[in-house]
């Protein structure tokens, strides 16, 4: 069942092109990744500075494998030390296809 990983993250004004470019730097690291199907980085329109980064995996192993990976932990080492709060970040499957009526 495919999943979607949604994250959360704040920077300032002066920390945003520092974020876009360490997110460019996943994004091309995430799409060599066993599972990964898409994913979308989104820009608030009502809170300045707030970010949400979207991923489709094919299932919840292919996420943690590179949830876990090294290579994405080094660049998330330097994507958390510029938010102004730390990121948060959800796993979500659809509604309808984890619901008993589904199955």
């Amino acid at each position: 069942m495919t999943v979607k990983v949604v994250m959360e993250r704040s920077v300032s004004a002066e920390k945003r092109e520092q974020l876009m470019e360490l997110l460019m730097q996943l994004r091309a690291k995430a799409l060599l990744q066993p599972g990964y199907i898409s994913g979308e980085t989104l820009v608030s329109v009502d809170r300045p500075g707030t970010h949400l980064v979207i991923s489709t995996w094919h299932s919840l192993p292919d996420w943690k494998a590179w949830e876990n990976h090294p290579e994405r932990l080094k660049i998330l080492i330097q994507i958390e030390s510029i938010l102004s709060v730390p990121s948060k970040t959800g796993v979500f499957v659809d509604a309808w296809a984890s619901s008993p009526q589904a199955q």
